[in-house]
């Protein structure tokens, strides 16, 4: 299982997920272009010591990313569905994809994910942070698929 971030726009929500992932075990996609410089101290900042410990992958686009994925499916969690994350059933070879801040994903990357769910949450706000979405996410996925870490 992995975590796939869309053109991500703020490095403080990166370094956040990059830590989520090194403590949880599960490897990092960034799909460029970022929003901020790779060497900004801000994304080292949040992640502090624990980048060390997570495996990153960046790729150019979105194409790029596409031919690594094997056969794992591509989970995108949207504000655009009324499907509830927990009414999907996750694989250990899912790629749980988020969108960048501002604006989510394209309408050409939502085709192209096999499954689209939402964080379900009061409908007087818009949505969560993305890097605390990824940990609500990830904790289901690996939960159901028996990967947490003991």
């Amino acid at each position: 299982m992995r975590i796939a971030m869309y053109e991500p726009e703020i490095a403080g929500n990166v370094g956040a997920v990059l830590r989520l992932c090194a403590c949880l075990g599960v490897g990092v996609d960034l799909i460029e272009p970022m929003g901020f410089e790779w060497d900004d101290r801000r994304v080292r900042r949040a992640a502090m010591d624990y980048i060390d410990h997570v495996e990153i992958r960046r790729h150019a686009g979105f194409a790029e990313f596409q031919d690594t994925l094997g056969s794992g499916r591509l989970v995108l969690f949207t504000t655009k569905t009324t499907r509830s994350a927990y009414d999907c059933t996750y694989r250990p070879d899912d790629v749980l994809l988020f969108g960048k801040e501002s604006a989510g994903v394209p309408q050409a990357v939502a085709d192209a994910c096999s499954e689209r769910v939402r964080l379900p949450m009061r409908s007087e706000v818009r949505s969560l942070n993305v890097a605390t979405s990824a940990a609500i996410a990830l904790s289901e996925a690996l939960r159901q698929t028996d990967m947490l870490p003991r």
